[in-house]
């Protein structure tokens, strides 16, 4: 039952829904081409043939005074701000799905634990959970983090799973979209709209997110998974400008137009939010599309040129300074 939801409160047979229509597939698509062009067209280069390099920051004996931000690969990232410490969407497993054998991370970028004997994560203050597929909810990371984690936020329902799992019910915050969090010392989140799904089993009973965070110091877009729409000026005319965006960019597919985005459309949405900078993730760990694992960073990478949007590319386990210039290079070029 471990990997099984247990479903949000939404009455029998409701759902959660998006802001605009969001068909699963586009209108005329053909099923069996599509299952044709998933099974055989994928890219031969979807998982890179070489080890993905990294560098492992010491997180358990970080100077609280820095304001920092670590990528895990994907959509997990570690950030320390303003003496608090931060986790999203924390996938440690080395899988992205209910079984150890499907969608298995790349070579390399398993650098970092979970486990209660040999943890690399310290005390968490603030966990947040954007949704609840398994490429950002894993079963086996979130009970291996919970001695650890002092609060959690996330969207609607999602926090059942937490509680299924062993977690305290009065440490979950759970929020519909459009709602404010005060947490301590003048953090305040405000949950926003994303264009997506959610579900493990059955789609769109528990809700997808994404989040706001203000800081005393610095103002931070959490994006989760969403497809590009009206959303994001939304958001960034109510609250921006933001100091750091951090937006999906791989994963997309022709299949699947409405609930990812495209790396040109990443940039837009950047833009559309006023963020001073963009960290793109989604991509790095796992292949969930047709596309070559490192598409999205090279076409995000020209875009953001084009548009003169400053992108943050660290490697995985790398240092970001929120504060700050930050100068990385193009890793992802020196591997087949």
């Amino acid at each position: 039952m471990r990997f099984f939801p247990i479903f949000g409160k939404t009455p029998a047979g409701s759902q959660f829904q998006n802001l605009t229509k969001t068909p699963a597939f586009p209108k005329g698509l053909n099923p069996f081409q599509m299952l044709k062009e998933i099974i055989f067209g994928r890219s031969k280069r979807s998982r890179p043939r070489d080890i993905i390099p990294s560098v492992k920051t010491d997180l358990l004996h970080l100077d609280l005074g820095e304001n920092i931000l670590v990528w895990f690969g994907h959509s997990s990232y570690f950030i320390q701000i303003d003496g608090k410490r931060i986790l999203v969407d924390p996938v440690f497993c080395g899988h992205a799905s209910p079984f150890p054998w499907m969608i298995q991370s790349f070579a390399g970028t398993d650098i970092y634990s979970a486990k209660n004997s040999n943890s690399d994560i310290p005390d968490i203050d603030y966990l947040f959970i954007t949704h609840d597929h398994y490429d950002h909810l894993d079963y086996k990371t979130i009970v291996a983090l919970k001695p650890k984690i002092k609060q959690v936020i996330t969207g609607l329902g999602t926090g059942s799973h937490l509680k299924y799992w062993g977690y305290a019910p009065e440490i979950i915050i759970e929020k519909d979209w459009d709602e404010e969090i005060i947490l301590d010392d003048d953090f305040i989140v405000h949950t926003a709209p994303t264009r997506h799904f959610s579900g493990r089993l059955q789609r769109k009973r528990t809700q997808w997110t994404s989040f706001v965070l203000q800081t005393p110091t610095i103002k931070i877009y959490i994006g989760g998974d969403s497809g590009y729409d009206t959303h994001f000026k939304t958001i960034g005319d109510t609250f921006g400008p933001f100091d750091l965006a951090i937006l999906e960019c791989g994963q997309y597919s022709k299949f699947w137009p409405y609930i990812h985005m495209q790396p040109e459309q990443t940039v837009q949405a950047a833009l559309d939010l006023r963020a001073k900078k963009l960290i793109p993730v989604h991509w790095g760990k796992f292949s969930l599309a047709q596309h070559a694992w490192d598409e999205p960073i090279r076409r995000v990478t020209d875009i953001a040129k084009e548009k003169r949007v400053e992108l943050v590319t660290p490697m995985i386990g790398q240092k970001v300074k929120l504060q700050g210039e930050n100068v990385f290079e193009r890793w992802w070029e020196k591997i087949g």
